[in-house]
């Protein structure tokens, strides 16, 4: 069997290396083009190139897979089946006919929920107690195709989308396997999504990572861990941006505006009122400084009580 593997974070690693070490066929990697980050905008090759290189199977990076070039390459592979996992590009229908046995996406979302970009954040962004993964063959939709397994695992109190990733990416990377066996064995009988349990989600920007005060503490809190580490929880202190990385629900019960500083001390830490009650920031990084513990920030530099942030 010939398959054509399409992704390109971090998420899509797993998948990629079960299969290679379980000893199928990839006879091409399709990813994003290389793009530049970082402070220094130095060039950065797709995770999922890096690893491909490793194993020296051929590269492809489109940046519209659906125009004629795109859809030649793959012609030219003759690939048996499709798999993709965070690939970034909706697929034409013109590319989805050309392997016999489909397209299969493992996406991370207990489907038909969180359908869409960064199910991981916003599962965790909306407070969801579960997560989880489902494959899925894969139409000319967004995510609508019919479900072929899922699991699930319940999200930790205090984990960050980054930590949820990780681990979202090896139980793909295991469910994928689990699909390709039971695909071969004719033990599989796709589900249909139900179209009235289904939701969509943006894909993320720094705006999303704006905090507001006027919500509860525990939707401020699933906010902070949700963007984390990109695109980041913020607030805006009148010097400047400040970074907020870790927060917990606090039992403060001091009165205040939504954003008002309460307690700003090196023993006591930074605690701001939210809409019905308040926060504790652990882990900020305030303008010009460096990522720190609140309470190490507060031996050195000041926030002032009563200062209003977003003010």
């Amino acid at each position: 069997m010939r398959i054509v593997f399409m992704g390109t974070p971090e998420f899509a690693v797993p998948s990629l290396q079960a299969l290679i070490d379980h000893d199928y066929q990839v006879v091409g990697v399709f990813t994003q083009p290389d793009r530049p980050a970082g402070r220094g905008n130095r060039v950065i090759e797709p995770p999922i190139k890096q690893l491909a290189g490793r194993y020296a199977i051929p590269v492809y990076q489109f940046e519209r897979v659906r125009r004629p070039e795109g859809i030649e390459a793959m012609q030219a592979l003759s690939p048996d089946l499709i798999i993709t996992a965070a690939f970034g590009q909706i697929l034409p229908q013109k590319l989805l006919d050309i392997p016999p046995m489909g397209t299969i996406n493992v996406h991370a979302s207990l489907l038909p929920k969180h359908r869409g970009a960064a199910p991981i954040n916003w599962s965790i962004i909306e407070g969801d107690i579960w997560c989880g993964v489902t494959t899925m063959q894969t139409d000319a939709g967004l995510d609508t195709g019919h479900m072929l397994l899922r699991k699930k695992r319940k999200i930790r109190p205090d984990e960050t989308a980054g930590e949820l990733t990780d681990r979202m990416a090896q139980l793909g990377a295991e469910l994928l396997i689990e699909t390709l066996k039971a695909l071969d064995q004719g033990d599989i009988k796709p589900i249909r999504q139900r179209k009235y349990r289904a939701s969509y989600q943006p894909m993320l920007n720094k705006q999303v990572g704006k905090i507001d005060f006027t919500q509860s503490p525990a939707q401020v809190v699933n906010l902070v861990r949700g963007v984390n580490p990109w695109p980041g929880a913020f607030a805006m202190l009148p010097e400047g941006t400040l970074k907020v990385w870790q927060a917990k629900v606090s039992d403060c019960d001091l009165p205040g505006k939504p954003g008002e500083v309460l307690v700003s001390s090196a023993k006591q830490g930074l605690i701001v009122r939210c809409g019905d009650g308040a926060i504790e920031l652990i882990e900020i990084q305030a303008p010009n400084a460096k990522r720190m513990h609140a309470k190490a920030y507060l031996m050195g530099k000041t926030i002032e009580v009563g200062t209003v942030l977003n003010g």
